[in-house]
């Protein structure tokens, strides 16, 4: 839940600001390989990447970094018609 009220809150802020020019990037990861996650077996994206790919789509002016192969699973399953939690 909490990952979806940030979401909607960044795409409200991207709304409300868009007109006075201020760019709003919504970072979306699943795990990242600090202190946090050390006791978590799975794949984790390392903090370099991250800032890399956020930096990189900042210059860009995008709006959403996917940034590992898990969140874009994830964007890819709530994309399809139905939605992944809509099927059975």
């Amino acid at each position: 839940m909490s990952k979806s009220a940030a979401w909607a809150l960044t795409n409200g802020l991207r709304h409300e600001l868009r007109d006075q020019g201020t760019q709003v990037l919504g970072l979306h990861m699943g795990f990242v390989d600090t202190d946090l996650t050390r006791d978590i077996d799975g794949p984790k994206a390392t903090p370099q990447s991250v800032v890399e790919q956020a930096f990189d789509a900042l210059a860009a002016g995008a709006e959403e970094v996917l940034g590992d192969e898990l969140t874009r699973q994830v964007k890819h399953g709530l994309s399809l018609d139905p939605a992944v939690y809509l099927q059975r």
